[in-house]
C-alpha cells in the first residue's frame, strides 16, 4: 500500500515550509524544498542556505534578498521583508558574495534605498522551486516571479493599477555603473563588489531587456535620485525605470550577466533566453532539474524522506559554479581571477575543498563524472594562470581554512577513472603545493618546512591549527602517493609521499589515546584539554580530529591498542556529555552550539571533520554500529524543513553525506577505489550511471526499525566485505541488502572483510 501511495503523493511547489496534495503526475523536482536550511543565523546554523533559483552548476543563481547589502545572510527564513531579488554567487554566508546586483519592483512614491523600498511578505504567498520562484510583495501589491537559465534569467512582475510603477536595478556599492537606454527598453552596467580577493579587473556586467516602453527613468547615487539622468558611474549606482500599469499587467524582464563584457552578456542573453517566453524557460528549467535529479531514483520511503533526499541532491549540484562562458564564436572562455584577462577554457568557482573533498567530489565522480572532468580542466587553468591550485575559490584564492585538499580532489578523480585532461599538470600542481608555502596561508602548505623536516607542524611556532594541519597534510600526502603510483612516477617519489602519509603518528598521544599538539622540541603541548575547540584544531577539538586518518584506520586502531579498544573509543564519542572549552575563541562559536544541542555526545555532525567517523566501526569488526548510527543521524539531523540541517550545509558536503549514506555506502578514503558500507535508507534506489549502466540497490525489508544488515549480495553472490569498490558499482547490477531489526554480529568481524588501510598496503 505504501508504494502505491508514494506514486500519487507529491510535494507541490512550496508555500512556506510545505504544501502537500494528492496528484497523479509526481516528478522528482517537486520533492525539493529550496527553503531547507534557511532558518539560520550567525549564532546557530540550520544549514545557512538560501533558496537558490538556478540550474545545476549554473554560473548565476538568484535569491530573494531579506538581508542588507553586504550581509552574508542574504535570505533568512525568520525575516519578514524583502529588499530585492539578487543575482548571487555566494557559496556560504561566511564567504559572502561576489558579482552581485539586485532588481526590485516598487509602486507609489519612489523609494530607492533598500530599507525604504523593502516590502513585507509571507511564506504563505511564496513559491520556492529550484527552477521557479514567486512571491507577493504586499507593500507594492506586486507579484514577482523568476525563472533561470545557466547565466540568464527571466523576471515577470504583475503590477496593480498605478501611475507610478517602477523597477529598480541596484548595482551595489564598491564601484558600479548603470546606463538606461529607453529607446531599447534596456539597462546595462556592471558591479564590482566582492568579498574575497584581491581580484584583478573584476566586473560583473549585466544587460536587462524589458518588454514595455520606459516612460520615466533616472539614476540614484546612494543618496539622491536624479530624474532624466540615465548614466551613472559611482561608488553606489542604481537605475530606475517607470511606467503606468493597469491592474494585473505583467511586465517581463530578461537578464543576463558576464564577467567578460556587456557584449558577452548580450550574446548570452540571446543564446540562453532569446525569444523564449517566461513559461517556456520555466518548463525547460523544470525539465533540466528532473533530468539531473533523475540520475538517482529512490523508492519505498516516506514522503518526508523523499523530500529530504532530493532537497539534499539539489544542494549537491550547485557548487562549484561555472565561471566559464560561451562566446559569439561558440568557444568556451572565462575571465581569469588571477590575471584579469579573458582566456580560453573552463573555470569554476565557489567551493572549499576542506569541506567538499570528503564526499561531494566523490559523489560527482560516481554520479556526474562529466561535470567533474570539466572541473579538473578548470583546475588546470587555475594552476596555469595563478601558479597554484585554490583550496577555497570564491573566486580565485580565498585565504580561509586549512589543508592542501586539492590533492584529494585531483587524485580521487583520476583514480575513479576520469580521463581526457592534462593530469600531468595537475600532478605538478599538487606536488608544488605539497612542498611550498603559497602566496597566502590557505594556498600551498603553511608550515611546510616544519612538516617536512619534523613530520608535523609544531604547536609553539605561532602557526594556528597546527595539529589539524598535520593530520590533513598526512592524508593529502597519501592522495599524492596514490596518484604517483597510478602515474608510474619514480619509486623514490612514491616512497616519499608514502612515508609522509604516516606523519599522523607523530601527534598520537598514548597517554590519552588522542591526537595532541606537539611542540618543536618533541614534547606534547600542555596543559591538554581534549574538549578544547580551536587552538591546535580547526573548528573542532581533539575528539573530532583524532579520527582524521582517513587512509590508515588500521594504523590508528593499532595505536589505540587494537580493534576492541578502538571500538570502545568510537563508542565514547556518543556516550560522553557534549561539554566543551571555547576559550580559544573567546566565546561559543555556532559549531559548538550545534554539537551541544544535537544530543549525540561529542559527535559534531554539523561540521565536517568528524562526519566520516561513524563508518570507522567497519575497520574494527563492528559494522552493525555503523548501521545504527548512520540511521540515527539521517533520522534525527536531516529534514526538508527550514531548520533541516544540523550545521552549515557547506557547498553540498553535508548533503552529499546524506546522499551516500541513504544509498548505503560512504567514501571514507577518497583517492581509493572503495566505499565503506553502512545501511541503505530506502527499499529501492536506482542509480543511472553515465556509462549507460544501472545500479539497483534493494532493501525490501527496510523500515524504521529494520536498520541492520543481515546479509548483502552483489549480483546474486554473497558479499562478505565491509566495503564495495567503485569499479564494481560502475559495472551496474544489483546490491541486495537483507534488513532486520536486530544486528548481525557475526558478519564483517574478521580483518579480511575490513576496508583498505595504508598499513595493509605497506606492512
Amino acid at each position: 500500500m505504501r508504494n502505491k501511495l508514494l506514486i500519487i503523493l507529491i510535494a507541490l511547489p512550496f508555500f512556506g515550509a510545505f504544501a502537500q496534495s494528492v496528484h497523479k503526475s509526481a516528478e522528482l523536482v517537486d520533492f525539493v524544498n529550496p527553503l531547507m536550511g534557511t532558518d539560520s543565523k550567525p549564532s546557530l546554523s540550520n544549514g545557512n542556505t538560501y533558496p537558490a533559483i538556478g540550474l545545476p552548476w549554473g554560473m548565476n543563481l538568484w535569491t530573494p534578498q531579506t538581508g542588507r547589502m553586504g550581509d552574508g545572510w542574504a535570505y533568512t527564513y525568520a525575516a519578514d521583508k524583502i529588499v530585492g531579488f539578487k543575482q548571487t554567487h555566494q557559496p556560504s554566508p561566511w564567504m559572502n558574495d561576489y558579482g552581485q546586483f539586485s532588481i526590485m519592483p516598487v509602486t507609489g512614491k519612489l523609494r530607492v534605498a533598500q530599507n525604504d523600498r523593502a516590502s513585507w511578505f509571507s511564506h504563505k504567498s511564496e513559491i520556492s522551486n529550484p527552477y521557479y520562484y514567486s512571491v507577493y510583495l504586499a507593500d507594492h501589491d506586486v507579484t514577482t516571479e523568476i525563472v533561470p537559465t545557466e547565466r540568464s534569467a527571466q523576471f515577470r512582475f504583475t503590477f496593480p493599477k498605478s501611475d507610478s510603477s517602477f523597477v529598480i536595478l541596484d548595482a551595489f556599492d564598491k564601484g558600479s555603473f548603470v546606463k538606461i537606454i529607453p529607446a531599447e527598453r534596456k539597462i546595462i552596467g556592471y558591479s564590482t563588489r566582492y568579498s574575497r580577493g584581491p581580484l584583478k579587473n573584476f566586473k560583473n556586467f549585466f544587460v536587462i531587456q524589458f518588454d514595455k516602453d520606459i516612460t520615466v527613468s533616472g539614476t540614484w547615487d546612494g543618496k539622491v535620485f536624479t530624474a532624466g539622468k540615465n548614466e551613472l558611474l559611482a561608488d553606489h549606482s542604481a537605475a530606475v525605470i517607470g511606467f503606468k500599469t493597469v491592474k494585473g499587467e505583467q511586465v517581463n524582464a530578461r537578464i543576463a550577466s558576464s564577467f567578460i563584457s556587456v557584449e558577452q552578456a548580450q550574446v548570452t542573453l540571446n543564446r540562453e533566453v532569446g525569444n523564449s517566453t517566461f513559461d517556456q524557460t520555466k518548463m525547460n528549467g523544470r525539465k533540466i532539474w528532473n533530468e539531473t535529479l533523475g540520475r538517482i531514483k529512490v523508492e519505498g520511503g516516506s514522503v518526508d524522506q523523499l523530500r529530504t533526499f532530493y532537497s539534499c541532491l539539489y544542494r549537491s549540484v550547485f557548487f562549484p559554479n561555472k565561471l566559464y562562458e560561451i562566446n559569439a564564436e561558440n568557444k568556451i572562455v572565462h575571465w581569469s581571477p588571477y590575471t584579469g584577462e579573458t582566456l580560453p577554457g573552463y573555470m569554476f568557482a565557489g567551493t572549499g575543498f576542506w569541506d567538499t573533498f570528503r564526499a561531494l567530489y566523490p559523489f560527482l565522480n560516481l554520479v556526474y563524472p562529466s561535470i567533474n572532468k570539466e572541473m579538473q580542466e578548470g583546475l588546470i587553468n587555475d594552476y596555469k594562470e595563478g601558479g597554484w591550485l585554490p583550496e577555497w575559490s570564491s573566486p580565485g584564492y580565498a585565504n580561509i581554512m586549512i589543508g592542501q585538499n586539492s590533492a584529494s580532489v585531483v587524485a580521487d578523480a583520476y583514480i575513479k577513472g576520469l580521463r581526457g585532461y592534462d593530469i600531468e599538470s595537475l600532478y605538478q600542481a599538487i606536488v608544488k603545493g605539497a612542498n611550498n608555502e603559497g602566496p597566502i596561508e590557505a594556498v600551498g602548505r603553511e608550515g611546510v618546512e616544519y612538516y617536512n623536516s619534523l613530520g608535523y607542524v609544531p604547536y609553539d611556532v605561532k602557526i594556528k591549527e597546527n595539529a589539524a594541519r598535520t593530520l590533513e597534510y598526512a592524508y593529502d600526502d597519501f592522495a599524492i602517493y596514490q596518484l604517483a603510483k597510478a602515474l608510474n612516477k619514480p619509486q623514490a617519489e612514491i616512497d616519499l609521499y608514502a612515508k609522509r602519509s604516516q606523519n599522523y603518528r607523530n601527534l598520537f598521544d598514548p597517554s590519552t589515546g588522542l591526537m595532541r599538539g606537539k611542540n618543536k622540541d618533541g614534547s606534547f603541548q600542555s596543559p591538554f584539554n581534549p574538549f578544547k575547540w580551536g587552538g591546535a584544531f580547526t573548528e573542532g577539538n581533539s575528539w573530532h580530529y583524532t579520527w582524521s586518518v582517513f587512509h590508515d584506520v588500521k594504523g590508528l586502531a593499532n595505536l589505540m591498542g587494537g580493534n576492541e579498544k578502538f571500538v570502545t573509543k568510537l563508542d565514547s564519542v556518543f556516550s560522553m556529555a557534549p561539554i566543551f572549552d571555547e576559550s580559544a575563541y573567546g566565546g561559543v562559536i555556532h559549531e559548538i552550539r550545534e554539537m551541544q544541542i544535537a544530543n549525540m555526545g561529542q559527535y559534531a555532525h554539523g561540521n565536517q571533520p568528524i562526519q566520516h567517523m561513524i563508518y570507522l566501526y567497519n575497520y574494527a569488526g563492528a559494522p552493525w554500529k555503523t548501521q545504527y548510527w548512520v540511521r540515527q543521524v539521517m533520522d534525527r539531523l536531516y529534514k526538508a524543513t527550514p531548520d533541516g540541517y544540523c550545521g552549515d550545509e557547506d557547498n553540498g558536503q553535508t548533503s552529499a553525506w546524506y546522499l551516500f549514506s541513504a544509498m548505503g555506502f560512504y567514501p571514507v578514503t577518497p583517492a581509493t577505489d572503495q566505499y565503506v558500507l553502512g545501511a541503505p535508507l530506502f527499499k529501492k534506489v536506482t542509480l543511472k550511471l553515465e556509462n549507460g549502466k544501472e545500479l539497483v540497490i534493494k532493501a525490501p525489508e527496510n523500515s524504521s526499525s529494520n536498520v541492520y544488515v543481515q546479509q548483502m549480495k552483489l549480483n546474486g553472490k554473497n558479499h562478505e566485505q565491509n566495503w564495495v569498490s567503485h569499479q564494481q558499482l560502475l559495472k551496474g547490477g544489483e546490491l541486495n541488502f537483507k534488513m532486520s531489526a536486530s544486528p548481525e554480529m557475526k558478519k564483517g568481524i574478521t580483518s579480511v572483510t575490513f576496508p583498505y588501510s595504508y598499513s595493509d598496503d605497506n606492512k
